[in-house]
């Protein structure tokens, strides 16, 4: 079965890194996921400032969403008061502008899961109080 999915800054990294700690995982999950996969400009930026030193992955990168294997579909001009919500309900963790996006963009793309490493989505809820649907390693 393929899943609709978010993906992270984590996964991205993972997948396009052979010595990344999670790399095996990566490729094998990539293999669950329908594409187009959803993301946001703040985990491109994240991703292609931890591949800096990998051009060829920061060009795959590119050509990922020339080709539209991940589709930006969110706007933080028009989410703004949704991030800021988040950044408040948040502040002790704290949450990164990446991670606000993708927790926003579960609640408007509510089959979706999110693609990740960060243990902090077991925290962040959608919609207020709803668990996150997550597609991450386990850790145990």
């Amino acid at each position: 079965m393929t899943h609709r999915a978010i993906v992270d800054t984590g996964p991205l990294v993972a997948f396009l890194d052979a010595d990344d700690h999670y790399h095996d995982w990566a490729k094998a999950s990539f293999k669950e996921l329908r594409v187009p996969l959803l993301t946001c400009e703040a985990v491109i930026a994240e991703t292609l400032y931890l591949l800096r030193s990998l051009p060829a992955a920061c060009d795959r990168i590119y050509r990922w969403i020339e080709n539209d294997v991940l589709v930006l579909t969110f706007s933080l001009a028009k989410e703004v008061a949704s991030i800021h919500f988040l950044f408040q309900k948040y502040q002790d963790v704290p949450i990164s502008l990446a991670d606000a996006c993708l927790v926003r963009m579960a609640e408007i793309h509510s089959r979706h899961l999110i693609f990740t490493l960060d243990s902090d989505f077991h925290i962040y809820r959608k919609n207020r109080n709803q668990v996150l649907t997550l597609l991450m390693p386990d850790r145990s």
